[in-house]
């Protein structure tokens, strides 16, 4: 090898053997080669494999080279600075631990205590269900239990007073206040007491409107609204079950007055499927009120009609198509096509946040007709046009109040 390749600035170049993956210790010129350089250089003979001493003649350690030749051993050198390590001789084995060290058999102490569990799980209840946590938890399991046992009432129509306060509210609450932010006007209208109709205008694609103010009258009133809903409601498997649970019954002449005379807030919007199912081109102008049949049961009852004004509702689903045929073909009035379904799929479904408003009017009085008047065409006629105008003149005042759709 040429002697500038083996120096450089003055200072002897180390010669790395091939095969020692440049590691130091490796090609120093001891007399035992390395563990890589073994796996090169051929062997005339295999090593001996290492044996168990036997009991009966301990096995006496051979000397190395050079203790042979009277030379002192050198130390084993140290790890270098930039972490690399060295392989220890392959004279000097590691005992293994003794078979009756309690360390060795012990299990590895890895994991969280169940102590932590508990307490991180304590924690995120109190942080979300609120300090008396405990109290709630312990009110929902006696509410499943009871639900379990059958010890719950309904009324004659499946109306579940406890089902609809516990859960449907408590569902439809965050929506309304944080998703339509409902602002609600007129409360003084609803009465505390008694019998009385309220008269809404319909729209939205999906009825959510009805269940909008079912929430408001029991937030804000402190009532249960009894909706009055249309033949296919009760048709539909799931959706029939919940109706009636929530205090939902047929839109009939019967159960309407039996209601009214029981005292019970009763709600009508009599626009219909052609209400919600109209057009984004026609929102806010309402439809017809059909032939007046709830004009004819406030007025055998002699309770007041409330007309209630929604704004809002037109915008969550804006729709702007139809499928007549399918429709036909599965038994639902329309099919809708708005901006987002079916394009998005299920996300099509969740409704735009627009601002809502909810105005109560001045409440209709129906006592002072005599009940045989409810057989009148002309008096249920002129009624149901009053009620219609007043909602339809509240709408276009509330549009100019809110402004921007979702302001």
């Amino acid at each position: 090898m040429p002697e500038k390749a083996r120096r450089r600035d003055g200072e002897d170049a180390v010669v790395i053997p091939i095969g020692t993956g440049g590691r130091p210790g490796r090609g120093s010129g001891s007399a035992r080669p390395s563990s890589a350089a073994r796996n090169l250089a051929p062997s005339s003979r295999k090593a001996p494999s290492a044996k168990a001493p036997s009991a009966k003649a301990p096995s006496v350690k051979a000397p190395s080279a050079k203790a042979a030749s009277g030379k002192p051993s050198a130390p084993r050198k140290k790890a270098r600075a930039d972490g690399a390590r060295t392989t220890a001789p392959a004279d000097e084995a590691v005992a293994p631990p003794p078979a009756d060290d309690p360390a060795a058999t012990a299990p590895p102490t890895t994991g969280i205590p169940v102590g932590e569990w508990l307490a991180a799980a304590q924690q995120a209840a109190q942080e979300v269900f609120g300090a008396d946590w405990e109290r709630r938890a312990a009110e929902l399991m006696a509410f499943v239990r009871r639900r379990l046992e059958g010890d719950y009432d309904v009324d004659d129509y499946g109306f579940d007073r406890e089902l609809t306060e516990r859960f449907f509210m408590a569902a439809l609450r965050p929506i309304a206040k944080k998703w339509f932010r409902l602002e609600v006007r007129g409360l003084e209208n609803i009465p505390a007491e008694g019998g009385a109709l309220v008269v809404s205008n319909h729209s939205g694609t999906i009825p959510l409107d009805g269940l909008m103010t079912m929430l408001t009258v029991h937030d804000h009133a402190g009532r249960f609204l009894r909706p009055l809903g249309a033949d296919l409601v009760f048709k539909l498997p799931l959706v029939s079950s919940l109706a009636r649970k929530g205090g939902a019954t047929l839109a009939c002449t019967e159960d309407a007055e039996r209601m009214l005379s029981d005292g019970e807030l009763v709600g009508v919007w009599p626009e219909g499927f052609k209400g919600i199912g109209k057009p984004f081109s026609e929102r806010y102008k309402l439809q017809r009120f059909g032939r007046g049949g709830f004009v004819s049961a406030a007025l055998r009852t002699g309770v007041p009609i409330i007309p209630l004004s929604v704004v809002g509702a037109e915008e969550i689903y804006p729709l702007v198509g139809n499928v007549p045929s399918l429709a036909r073909l599965l038994g639902v009035p329309y099919i809708p096509i708005t901006p987002f379904f079916p394009w998005l799929g299920p996300l099509g479904l969740v409704p735009l946040p627009s601002k809502w408003i909810l105005e109560f009017g001045e409440p209709i009085r129906t006592d002072a007709y005599e009940p045989g008047e409810a057989e009148d065409p002309m008096l249920v006629f002129n009624v149901t046009d009053q009620v219609r105008e007043t909602i339809q003149h509240t709408l276009f005042d509330l549009l100019r109040d809110r402004g921007g759709v979702f302001g």
